[in-house]
């Protein structure tokens, strides 16, 4: 069984990457998300186990110090990261991984050199459409949109550092595109689009 495949997709808080990943994930079979651990508090509607393992800082602390996390780090005062057993158990299933990892994530794993992934970062038309977008939810005060959007500016800096990049003008285009690099990743590794590994070519 060929090992599984990792997909680093990075993007600003608003561009649409978790939107995209809901129509994508569903399309393709032998994918599977990987549910970071966090120390902020769940969102309106999100489910714990689904969206993130909500944990406590301490517990995350503790974590780190048992070596637990394949990266981590610190975004908007809250700490991320990612569990180094649940990928590679997925991995060794031959199942390719979607980690969700912000810039500093994806810069630890790029620099550590530990793991193959193919990086992808996920960017608005314009910082005046984030903005709008990050309106849009409602659910945040004024000067967390102030921080999100400098630290948008800060992450699109980054952006040129990655394999491919993805540019969310319009929903329906960018779910074809990701879906796209998912499958063109595949066919590198000699992998049919569903995942299994391709064998010898028969003569006839």
């Amino acid at each position: 069984m060929s090992k599984g495949r990792l997909f680093v997709i990075s993007a600003p808080s608003g561009a649409g990457k978790t939107t995209l990943l809901k129509r994508v994930m569903p399309r393709l079979t032998g994918l599977s998300f990987s549910v970071s651990h966090t120390t902020r508090q769940p969102r309106p509607g999100e489910c714990e186990g689904v969206d993130y393992h909500f944990v406590a800082r301490a517990e995350f602390e503790k974590m780190i110090g048992e070596g637990a996390f394949l990266e981590h780090a610190r975004v908007h005062d809250n700490l991320y990261g990612t569990s180094r057993m649940a990928v590679e158990r997925l991995q060794q299933q031959g199942i390719d991984v979607v980690l969700d990892i912000d810039v500093q994530g994806a810069a630890i794993l790029r620099e550590a050199g530990l793991v193959d992934a193919a990086y992808i970062f996920i960017a608005p038309p314009s910082v005046a459409e984030l903005e709008r977008r990050l309106r849009g939810r409602g659910t945040e005060a004024e000067e967390m949109i102030a921080t999100r959007l400098a630290n948008a500016r800060a992450e699109l800096a980054a952006m040129s550092s990655y394999e491919y990049l993805l540019v969310n003008r319009q929903v329906d285009e960018s779910v074809e595109l990701l879906t796209a690099i998912i499958l063109a990743e595949r066919a590198r590794a000699h992998r049919f689009p569903d995942g299994r590994a391709i064998g010898a070519i028969a003569e006839r």
